[in-house]
């Protein structure tokens, strides 16, 4: 037993020293800001990703998206932050245990980074979401992570109220507005169109949230 905990410790160090940020450096943050109460689910995530890195793009998706879905839990910005609208930095929604949709879709968009998955096959929705009410339906914004197979792929979509990773096509509750990603921001969400011009700080949050993740050691 004690082999087998070192040598998943050593495939998590020789990961992180190559391709992402400094575990034990994460959990000094953690730690710092949210207290010790995380520090398994840490561990648990960098396990994940460390081990994800070998397998199949389909295989990543689907267990990092279980991974979030099933251990962290959803709440209102207001309730976690005391902000209308606060973008959470991976290692923010671990340390809190809890996120809205935005903070869901953006640590899964780190994660499938982390673990091998090119940017350029990913993108952050916007969409307006269709939920059923006692006198019919009502529309709230959302977010939602997109993977593209290829850039004329039909999207796959990653998100907090459904379990199961669909097509976009099969999820007609949501309307797409428009979608965004490290390398820019695009009209809508087809995989051929190219990101808008510009700086990223259009989109001043997500700017904002790259920054903080930076710092805090992702890249």
């Amino acid at each position: 037993m004690q082999v087998c905990v070192a040598a998943t410790l050593l495939l998590i160090a020789s990961w992180y020293a190559t391709a992402g940020p400094d575990l034990a450096l994460l959990q000094q943050q953690l730690v710092a800001r949210f207290g010790p109460a995380r520090i398994n689910l840490l561990h648990d995530w960098g396990r994940l990703v460390a081990s994800a890195s070998t397998l199949s793009d389909a295989e990543k998706l689907r267990r990092i998206n279980d991974f979030f879905n099933q251990n962290i839990g959803f709440d209102d910005d207001r309730a976690i932050w005391q902000e209308s609208d606060y973008w959470a930095t991976p290692l923010e929604t671990i340390g809190r245990g809890r996120g809205d949709c935005e903070d869901f879709a953006i640590a899964k968009y780190f994660s499938l980074q982390l673990a091998g998955v090119p940017v350029r096959k990913m993108r952050l929705i916007y969409v307006r979401a269709s939920t059923p009410t006692a006198t019919g339906t009502a529309q709230q914004a959302h977010m939602v992570l997109a993977y593209y197979a290829n850039a004329r792929a039909e999207p796959v979509l990653l998100d907090n109220l459904q379990g199961s990773i669909q097509p976009a096509s099969r999820r007609r509750d949501l309307q797409p507005v428009f979608s965004f990603n490290g390398e820019g921001i695009y009209p809508g969400i087809a995989g051929t169109t190219t990101a808008s011009a510009g700086p990223l700080g259009r989109l001043s949050r997500w700017e904002r949230l790259l920054q903080r993740a930076r710092s805090e050691g992702f890249h």
